[in-house]
Parts: C-alpha cells; structure tokens; sequence
C-alpha cells in the first residue's frame, strides 16, 4: 500500500466519517439493528469460509511472489513494454485458472503489481480471476443454460482484455514511471538462487493448494469435478507434504523469514479494509437471501426487460455486493426465476463475481482514487452494455 493511504490527512477523514455514522445513524429502529445483524452475520459467514482456506494461502502466494518472483521475467511477459498478446494472454490465463473471489485475487494482484507487471495485465488479472474460471465456466452453462454460460465466457474474456488495455492507455505515463523507480530500486538487490523451473513448480503447488482447498460440488453430472471435490482434502494434503519438502528441499532460512514477512505485511495491508468492506456489504445488502438495509425486492424490481436503465442497474449492484466463489450461480438462477431478464443476468455475471464493495476498498488503498474509479467504472458500463447487446440478440 502507498505511503499516501496512511496520511494524517486521510485518517482524520475516515474518522470524521466514521463519526457522522455512529452520531447520526438511529440505532433504536428495528431495521438499523437488523442491518447491523446481518454486517457481522456476514462477516462470520465470511470469516468462517474464506480466510482460512481462501486468503491465506493467497497471502503466502503473494508473499512468495513479491520475495522469489525474478522482477525482470515480471517486466518481460507483463510489463507495460511487452508484447500487448503476450502480456494479457498471461494475465487472463493466469487469472482463469484460479477458483477465487474477488477478494482473494486481491493478494495475487497486489504481488504481481508491486513485482513489476504493468498496470494492464494486472488489472486483466485482477478481473479475470474471479470473473471467468473453469469451474464457474462449466457451472454457469450447467446451471443458467448454455446460452448464457457461453455469453458469460466470451464476455469475460473479452472485458478482461479490453479493460485492461484501456486502463493502460488512460495511466501509460504513469505506470513507466512507477516501473521505471522500481527497476532503479530493486534490480541490485535481485538474485536467482533456484532453478526457473523449481520457482515454478514451488508457485504451482502452492496454487494448485488454494484451489483444491477451495473447490466445490458440480451440483450436477459433470463427474470429474465431483471426484476432484470428494478427494480434494487427500489431494490437498498431499500438495502440503510437497510443498514442505520444496521448502526444505530448496529454501534458505533466510529466504522463509522473508516469505513470512511479506505474508504479514500483505495481510495487515488488506484484511482491515476487507473487513470493514465485508461489514459495510453486509449493512446495506446482507447476505444472499436475507434482508438488510437496502430490501431485496428493490433489487429485483428494478432488473426485469432488457433495458440500459435495467442492465446499468445489475452491473452496478453486482460491483457493490459481495459474492464468494460460484454463489452468484444460485443467486442469479433466483433472480431469473423472479423475472429478471437475460441482459442484466449477463451484466450481473460480468460485474458482480470481479468487483465488491471490499474489493473495491482494498484496491483503492493500492490504486489511489483516480485508477479504482476508472476501473470501477470501465467495469460497471462494458457489462452494461454488454448484457444489453446479449439481451437484443436473444
């Protein structure tokens, strides 16, 4: 995180807001008191299926990443200067493989970006993450017909791209510069102690570790991934065993203490911000199925037809609420069945699982307020549109 994000300045501010809040808000009625429930509700809910088996192993990727990632082959394959097919081929491949929320990516991206990688790949990562991995590829078609589960996957994939690219163009001279100062700081300091391919297969384990540790039923017949979720526990551990014996195999103890502490600093950046993101989701939407300050069916009402009004409508609420890793599947298939129509389901598919109210604190403390926006924003009008467009040719 930027040294701007702990400014006095700053600080005095979210404190005066925070004021304004608890001064003003009437917590005497029945509704701020059910809202205020179901914020900590869903912070348990989150706390009790995503930290542990989500975002720390996120956090020693990223750590890994910062620590043991060569800077330069960063810069080569995502750097602002690389080949533009390269760069975002990388970043959408590498973001795809991954079965992680909008929140666990953040980790990964903060890793990639502070290792050297341009801002546009790293947002095609940041996005693509959550928005277009296998399984919810699969489950998506399974579940909301094939139709819209192949409109879920070209338009993520062509958002990923495409917002990517624009981010690069909107912030080009900024980014050099920042890459710039980093290849001044770091490349003196930078040694490669291992082999390209045991750095390698050191990240893979460790990712393949965050993904079985996370992977769930098919809720269907698609027979390999039920085998995968009924064994990923054993398959889990035994990445565990492997990744102990890398780690004794090939680390110095110098090198682990420093793995450790960047795990930690990347840990005390994020999980204030994601909490208190989580806690504010929660306030104002609750959680899938319950009621908080904001009524569902306002929701609901307001996402029926095809029109810009109802698709902006569904983009922009799917980038505010909080969805874990294929919830938005069920969550939209109840939606569909209450009248909401096919456009804004696309746009709710294609905002919603990148993008939350969390997230989106997280990556303005990284991003500064000027490049979250844009992001914010590129996301919120290309799925609107792009659900209109997929709601006019259906």
């Amino acid at each position: 995180m930027s040294v701007k994000s702990y400014s006095p300045n700053r600080q005095i501010f979210l404190y005066f807001l925070l004021f304004l809040v608890v001064y003003f808000l009437p917590f005497q009625t029945q509704g701020v008191q059910k809202a205020l429930t179901e914020a900590f509700l869903m912070l348990s809910d989150y706390v009790h299926h995503h930290v542990l088996l989500c975002l720390v192993p996120a956090f020693f990727i990223a750590g890994a990443i910062t620590v043991f990632v060569n800077h330069q082959a960063v810069i080569r394959y995502l750097g602002p200067k690389a080949p533009k097919w390269l760069a975002y081929s990388v970043a959408s491949v590498s973001g795809a493989i991954l079965s992680v929320c909008s929140c666990t990516v953040l980790p990964l991206f903060k890793g990639i970006y502070k290792k050297g990688a341009g801002l546009g790949p790293a947002i095609s990562f940041l996005y693509s993450g959550p928005a277009i991995n296998i399984l919810a590829i699969v489950l998506s078609a399974k579940v909301l017909g094939l139709k819209l589960g192949i409109a879920r996957t070209v338009g993520a994939i062509l958002l990923a791209i495409l917002i990517g690219i624009l981010m690069h163009l909107f912030f080009r001279r900024e980014d050099e510069a920042r890459l710039a100062d980093e290849r001044l700081f770091q490349a003196s300091t930078e040694t490669m102690p291992r082999k390209l391919w045991q750095d390698t297969l050191y990240l893979g384990t460790m990712v393949a570790i965050l993904v079985f540790l996370n992977w769930t039923p098919s809720k269907g017949s698609v027979v390999l991934w039920d085998i995968f979720y009924q064994n990923k526990w054993l398959i889990s551990g035994g990445l565990g065993v492997a990744l102990l014996f890398i780690l004794w195999r090939w680390f110095k103890k110098e090198e682990l203490v420093d793995w450790v502490v960047a795990t930690r600093d990347f840990a005390l950046q994020i999980i204030p911000l994601l909490f208190g993101g989580v806690l504010l989701a929660g306030f104002l939407l609750g959680r899938p199925g319950a009621e908080a300050l904001i009524p569902s069916r306002w929701v609901a009402s307001l996402v029926g037809g095809n029109s810009l009004q109802a698709n902006f409508f569904a983009s922009l609420s799917g980038a505010l609420m909080y969805f874990a890793t294929l919830t938005e599947i069920p969550i939209i298939q109840g939606l569909l069945g209450s009248g909401m129509g096919q456009g804004p389901a696309l746009a709710l598919l294609l905002a919603g699982p990148s993008l939350s109210l969390p997230s989106i604190m997280v990556i303005w403390g990284e991003l500064g307020a000027k490049k979250t926006l844009t992001y914010v924003s590129l996301v919120v009008i290309l799925s609107t549109f792009a659900g209109w467009i997929f709601g006019i040719m259906g």
